[in-house]
This record gives structure tokens, C-alpha cells and sequence, in this order.
């Protein structure tokens, strides 16, 4: 045990620790936040104090409690979106790979078609049509998430149903299901897991994106990327109000790049497939 710690590098503890500070603010930051975050307490843009600790934005709101609450919109709906686009690639990805045939080639050619229209002019033609409210936002980035995960399990089923024991299950009568979680799900997960990872990188700085252009997290919920927006004339006045949340998005995806790089590097997928 000790010695698998120290077989750890260092940037893929440092990026454990950002993942577990983010985590830890997604999951208590309203509870820490000095103030309400659509609470007034001063003047727009008045500077970073031992009161306000990041100072106010355009509103006259504490930046550092719209940070902790905003962890909650920022990371949630990125994970949600990630988990739910998971949900759906996974199992399609796999029946395309052990059925093949037809029904290979009508869930390719429909991924594919997906995939010829750019994610962005795909969301904002639904998020403009049937607007930004939170359940339309997830699903939609889901959906267009999950054709990227579609053909990363199907090529990894397709590489797992032609070994020997995945062939030995088929000749024993074995159904689907069991084929799916006994064989290949198991044996897949290390590049799935990777690609979580990943997945939920582009997705958060695409939420963020979103609500940048207005079309993403609405008030009055706070985000990290509205944040940026609505403080973004504090540059003009030499303020730094819109780096703080700007910072906080970068550091989450630098901190999970961390951990992807240290799982694909075969230090972190290795010891999970010999356990």
C-alpha cells in the first residue's frame, strides 16, 4: 500500500487535491459562504477587504460567497450532464458492438449525423427554441455529450467481444446483460473512467461557455461562468473582480487534466485492472 502511494507522481496528487477541495465546495459551499449570494452588502465593484475577501461585483455582492454557491450550478450541471451522456453512450455503444449488423449501422449512422452539426450551433439552436431552464440545459449537452461517448464504447466492446472468454460466454447461452456487466463493462471501465475525466472537462468549460453568452445557468442562480460576463467591465476600471471566477474554472480543469493524464499514463489503470 505504501509503496503504490509513492508510485503516485506529484502533479497527480496535486490534482486529486484541487478534485477533492472542488468537491468538498460543491458540497458545503452555500454552508460556508459569509453571505447569501444574491445578498447586497455594499457598493458595486468596491475592493477585496478583510471583510470581503474577493471584494464585490457589479451588484454590490460578495464575489467570495457567489464563488462557494456557485460551485453547486458550475459542477453539478457539468456532472449531471457527464454522468447522464455516460448513461446513454455506454449501453448504445455496447449493443452496436455485440449485435453489429443493422443495428450497428443505424446507431453509427445517427451518431454520425449528430456529429457532423458543431456542438456549440447544436446547443444554442435547442437552448434558443426551448430555453435555458436547468433540466433543458443538461439534457441537451447530455445528448450531444453522449455521441462522443457512444464511439469510444463501441470500439472498446468491439475489442473485448472478440476475446476468448467473451466468446467462451457467448457459446455457454449467456444473455446480454450478463455479457455487458460480467465481461465487458468490467474490462472497459480503466479507458471509460479516463474518459469521464475528460468528458466532464469539455463539458464544464462548455457550461461555462454557455452561460458566458447568456444562454447557460440563469440568474439568479450563481455560476462561474456568468460570473465572468456580468463582471467583465471591472476590467476596464483595473478591478480584477472577473479573474476570480475565471481562476476557479481554470484551476477544477487543470486539476482533473492532472488526474486524466496520471490514469492514461497506465500508472492509475494498471493498478485498478490488477485489483
Amino acid at each position: 500500500m505504501i509503496r503504490t502511494l509513492k508510485a503516485i507522481p506529484f502533479s497527480a496528487w496535486l490534482g486529486l487535491f484541487i478534485v477533492a477541495a472542488n468537491l468538498l465546495i460543491f458540497l458545503l459551499g452555500p454552508m460556508l459562504a459569509p453571505y447569501g449570494q444574491n445578498q447586497i452588502v455594499g457598493s458595486p465593484f468596491d475592493p477585496p477587504s478583510a471583510q470581503y475577501w474577493f471584494g464585490l461585483d457589479q451588484n454590490g455582492r460578495d464575489l467570495f460567497s457567489r464563488l462557494l454557491a456557485g460551485a453547486q450550478m458550475s459542477i453539478g450541471v457539468s456532472l449531471a450532464a457527464s454522468l447522464i451522456s455516460f448513461c446513454i453512450g455506454i449501453p448504445l455503444g455496447f449493443v452496436a458492438a455485440i449485435f453489429g449488423g443493422w443495428i450497428d449501422t443505424v446507431l453509427s449512422r445517427v451518431v454520425d449525423t449528430v456529429m457532423c452539426i458543431p456542438v456549440l450551433i447544436s446547443a444554442l439552436v435547442v437552448l434558443q427554441a426551448l430555453g435555458s431552464s436547468l433540466p433543458v440545459l443538461i439534457i441537451t449537452i447530455a445528448l450531444l455529450d453522449s455521441t462522443r461517448v457512444f464511439r469510444l464504447a463501441r470500439v472498446v466492446a468491439q475489442g473485448i467481444s472478440v476475446l476468448e472468454y467473451a466468446e467462451t460466454a457467448r457459446l455457454r447461452g449467456e444473455s446480454l446483460g450478463w455479457l455487458i456487466t460480467r465481461e465487458i463493462l468490467p474490462n472497459a471501465l480503466p479507458p471509460l473512467i479516463a474518459e469521464f475525466g475528460m468528458r466532464f472537462c469539455f463539458t464544464f468549460l462548455f457550461v461555462a461557455g454557455l452561460s458566458f453568452l447568456g444562454l447557460g445557468i440563469q440568474p439568479p442562480f450563481a455560476d462561474w461562468g456568468g460570473m465572468v460576463k456580468d463582471n467583465q467591465q471591472a476590467i476596464l476600471y483595473g478591478l480584477y473582480a472577473p479573474l476570480f471566477p475565471a481562476a476557479a474554472i481554470a484551476l477544477l480543469t487543470i486539476g482533473v487534466n492532472l488526474v486524466v493524464d496520471w490514469l492514461l499514463s497506465g500508472h492509475g489503470t494498471t493498478q485498478g485492472a490488477d485489483r
